[in-house]
């Protein structure tokens, strides 16, 4: 392809000879000239206050967005009792991961500082249902006042090849009561073939498509009419790419908030990622991208919700960040973000919620000097 070259471009770029350029040179010369830095960001994160604060033998994880009802913000998440034991016992009784055996709890803030826990919002099911193992990774929606809670399941056993899906639960109030779905919203493609009998992900005949294995993270976003689930696809037979984990998003569209839901024909729509961190911007959806794959911590921006182009490259980002909905997101590509919650890792047995702010960067300076 031929690259039209301007002296502007070679300027700013500091190409010193159009006629030897280097691949990275080609790639660059291809970029808008506007490339801006309304999408880049820093962050910190710090502790909150009351029942989310760190509680020794308790997992608080997964933190979904926050809405707020009658002036308080509510915030719902994975919650779990006791240590981790892999997949080295008697996985009928034993907890093979923290977001195992978990439920749906909920807790409310008048500040998004200190907070004060609820109670159960949505249980696991009763033994031999979809969702008898474990309930966790909410995502709160709410539409024509009525709530919706989007979240993955999993099935007795926790095995190393067990298929994870998606359900959903809707209330009248963000207090409850939440009638839950009969049956998964979402599940895994029906593609991949394991290979015989062993007792491992990644030993297949054929890997299916990239959510064979499992479908995390949702989120619904009500968009164009329609209703935008965003997910995270595990495949069979995972590799490690590019430094990371072969994890790709994909996106489903339902004409009502219950579904049915139907994969779209372009999935995936991205190249990398971990949890789902989505929101509506200038007429279109914009994504974090994180922890891996060859596109991670990028902040991507989609027209139309499918079609996903890198506006920033980022240092990092918090964990399964919990946006702040109850702003407008429309000032600023970026202003959903600057505050919200995240999950940390106290050690491999126990996470609990914090806070973390964003702010962002124009310039870089050095100690002293001042900005043009």
């Amino acid at each position: 392809m031929r690259i039209e070259i301007t002296d502007e471009q070679l300027d700013f770029l500091g190409i010193t000879n159009k006629d030897y350029l280097s691949a990275a040179s080609k790639r660059a010369l291809q970029w808008p000239m506007d490339l801006g830095n309304e999408w880049f960001f820093e962050y910190e994160v710090e502790d909150v206050k009351g029942d989310l604060a760190y509680e020794e033998g308790i997992v608080r994880r997964d933190p979904s967005a926050m809405i707020k009802y009658n002036n308080k913000y509510f915030v719902w998440y994975s919650k779990s009792v006791g240590p981790t034991d892999g997949f080295a016992g008697n996985l009928e009784n034993s907890k093979v991961f923290p977001w195992d055996r978990c439920d749906i709890w909920y807790a409310t803030s008048y500040d998004g500082i200190t907070w004060k826990e609820e109670g159960l919002a949505v249980a696991r099911g009763k033994a031999g249902t979809y969702d008898d193992r474990s309930v966790f990774t909410p995502e709160i929606m709410e539409h024509d006042g009525i709530y919706y809670l989007t979240y993955q399941t999993v099935k007795c056993p926790y095995t190393v090849r067990v298929k994870e899906e998606v359900a959903l639960a809707w209330a009248n109030s963000p207090y409850g009561p939440w009638t839950k779905s009969v049956g998964p919203i979402l599940s895994p493609a029906n593609n991949g073939i394991w290979k015989d009998d062993i007792d491992s992900r990644f030993a297949v005949e054929k890997k299916g498509d990239f959510d064979s294995h499992k479908t995390h993270d949702p989120c619904i976003i009500p968009y164009k009419g329609k209703f935008y689930l965003y997910y995270k696809g595990e495949q069979m037979g995972e590799a490690i790419t590019f430094g990371g984990r072969q994890i790709r998003h994909g996106v489903a569209i339902a004409e009502n908030p219950k579904g049915p839901y139907i994969k779209s024909p372009y999935n995936p729509i991205s190249n990398s990622g971990h949890e789902i961190c989505v929101w509506k911007y200038n007429g279109g959806i914009a994504s974090l991208i994180t922890t891996d794959g060859p596109e991670k911590n990028t902040v991507q921006w989609a027209p139309d919700g499918i079609n996903f182009e890198i506006k920033s490259i980022v240092k990092g980002a918090p964990h399964a960040i919990g946006l702040n909905r109850t702003v407008d997101a429309e000032i600023h590509p970026t202003h959903i973000l600057r505050w919200g919650l995240t999950h940390q890792y106290m050690n491999d047995d126990y996470q609990y919620i914090r806070r973390f702010t964003t702010w962002e960067i124009k310039h870089h300076t050095a100690k002293g000097e001042k900005e043009s």
